[in-house]
């Protein structure tokens, strides 16, 4: 069915982080330079373990799968944010909306899955280290990323499908610098009620569920490390807490936003900010500045394209 058959929005009008024009051109500034920095550092984090045969090893290979999300997550939104700062009007077509929204949940959803698939991998290195190479094997390794994009899609096509089968027929206006799932179906004109609790169930539980995987599997982690003070398992505790730091930004902003399907938030869209702009520029800095093999290596590629 064409979605004009059960709408008559044909646009939405996003009202964006700020209606004053100097804050918007700040906003404009902030927010290209953190894109050029997601895209930078995680092409470069992604080309550094491509060409270093050191860097072949399952936690890398997780790595430059995480670098590839974070380029798609922002790129959803930064390029038609950018766009519209600078922007009187800041409209959206229908369609253009449900795309951004599949895609958004496509990419965020595999993210946190592949985040969890990481926090396994650690587990496995610290608490099975006999059984490592066998858990982490190439093959099942690319059967985890594999995973993780599969249940990404599920999630994103059910989310999406909750979405376009609503009525939408004004208001058009939507409190937000995107399209996501909470504000845009508020504007439905039909009751919710049932939806909003299909969308808490998915989205919301997913995120916890996952964090609560996060959270057990490192507990393990420390407790197997309490006792050990050998170089090489602080060297993982170090990672693991690198890791921590980043699951922190992205999931419990998520968690806030899409656990509570019955009211909102006049900063629901600042919050969002964290998880769609802040956590991808920080991965790149939380997983190379911390980590020595990334940097020597980085330095290797930097020189030899100097050289080149």
């Amino acid at each position: 069915m064409a979605l004009g058959n059960f709408s008559q929005v044909t646009e939405f009008i996003l009202l964006g982080l700020s209606d004053t024009r100097e804050v918007q051109v700040i906003f404009f500034t902030f927010f290209l330079l953190a894109y050029a920095t997601v895209l930078l550092g995680n092409l470069l984090i992604i080309v550094t373990v491509r060409t270093d045969p050191k860097l072949a090893s399952p936690m890398y290979f997780l790595l430059c799968n995480l670098s590839f999300l974070d380029i798609c997550c922002t790129s959803v939104i930064s390029p038609r944010m950018l766009v519209d700062l600078l922007s009187q009007r800041k409209a959206i077509a229908f369609e253009d909306c449900i795309a951004q929204l599949f895609f958004l949940h496509f990419v965020g959803a595999s993210e946190m899955f592949l985040l969890t698939a990481m926090a396994y991998d650690r587990y496995a290195a610290i608490c099975k280290p006999l059984h490592y190479t066998v858990l982490m094997s190439q093959r099942a390794c690319w059967l985890l990323v594999a995973a993780c994009w599969a249940g990404g899609f599920l999630h994103s096509i059910t989310q999406t499908l909750l979405t376009i089968q609503l009525p939408f027929c004004g208001p058009n206006t939507i409190d937000s610098y995107f399209c996501d799932v909470p504000p845009v179906i508020r504007l439905a004109c039909t009751d919710i009620y049932v939806t909003e609790w299909l969308m808490a169930s998915n989205s919301g539980l997913i995120c916890l569920v996952c964090f609560l995987v996060l959270v057990t599997s490192y507990t393990f982690i420390l407790l197997t490390i309490r006792a050990r003070f050998t170089e090489g398992h602080w060297k993982a505790l170090s990672t693991c807490a690198s890791h921590v730091t980043a699951v922190t930004l992205f999931f419990v902003p998520c968690i806030f936003i899409y656990l509570r399907p019955f009211r909102t938030f006049p900063f629901d869209k600042h919050v969002c900010v964290i998880y769609t702009i802040f956590s991808p520029v920080m991965n790149p800095l939380i997983y190379t500045l911390r980590n020595k093999e990334v940097k020597v290596s980085m330095w290797k590629v930097w020189r030899g394209c100097t050289v080149f």
